[in-house]
């Protein structure tokens, strides 16, 4: 019965509709968890549809290779869903007007403290320089994180596993630690969390008000391209 069962799986495996099934299936069950729990913020939907995806293609001896071959639709949509952000972002263009210069400083002192503690600790500890590398960009979304690590020789699917952790990390504790630390201002809020955890972060901040969601895509935009320029000049000054 077993081996029957093995059959079909390794089947259905070939199929590129399952991985997209079972994406979306997953991302639906996290996020009922996570409205059942009243939006608490430690059981984030992203990370729970990552726990069911992983376990289940370890439990069926999927490769991701194979399993991204019919999610890749959803990684596809990544791209339209970053270009929809302009639409809140546009409603919100004169408050992003009068407060350039303080989205500026707030944006290189977020975009430099996020690469030199993380690649500071990483040294402490005694990470590698392929480690560093593929560490240091690791609040940018995944495509501009991805395509630099790999510019310096580090490892792109390292990268993209942090990136992932950051962003469901930041998801998670950034509105608790801004609560904590008294700021209050959507604003503030939403440029904190778009700096520090990218889409996921920008996603959280969107449940919160389209203020926050607004200023969160405006960050995690501009985080991307202040990464990009910041994270090379420092590489070849420094290492």
């Amino acid at each position: 019965m077993g081996g029957d069962l093995r059959e079909v799986w390794v089947y259905l495996a070939t199929s590129p509709l399952l991985a997209l099934t079972l994406t979306l299936a997953a991302y639906q069950l996290g996020f009922w968890i996570y409205r059942e729990a009243g939006f608490h913020p430690l059981l984030n939907p992203v990370l729970i549809a990552v726990i069911v995806l992983v376990s289940i293609l370890l439990l069926t001896d999927t490769s991701y290779a194979t399993y991204f071959e019919g999610a890749q639709f959803v990684h596809f949509m990544l791209g339209p869903a970053t270009v929809a952000l302009a639409l809140p972002l546009y409603r919100q263009i004169e408050r992003v007007r009068k407060s350039a210069l303080a989205i500026a400083v707030s944006l290189l002192a977020g975009s430099l403290t996020a690469m030199i503690t993380a690649v500071g600790i990483a040294m402490l500890l005694g990470a590698s320089r392929e480690t560093l590398i593929s560490i240091a960009p690791k609040s940018v979304t995944a495509p501009v994180a991805m395509g630099i690590s790999e510019q310096f020789g580090g490892l792109p699917s390292l990268t993209a596993v942090l990136v992932i952790l950051t962003g469901i990390i930041g998801a998670a504790l950034g509105p608790l630690v801004l609560n904590l630390i008294g700021v209050k201002d959507m604003a503030a809020r939403g440029l904190a969390m778009g700096t520090a955890a990218h889409g996921i972060g920008t996603a959280r901040a969107f449940q919160v008000s389209e203020l926050a969601g607004a200023f969160s895509g405006l960050a995690m935009g501009l985080n991307a391209l202040a990464t990009a320029i910041l994270l090379p000049l420092l590489w070849t000054w420094f290492f």
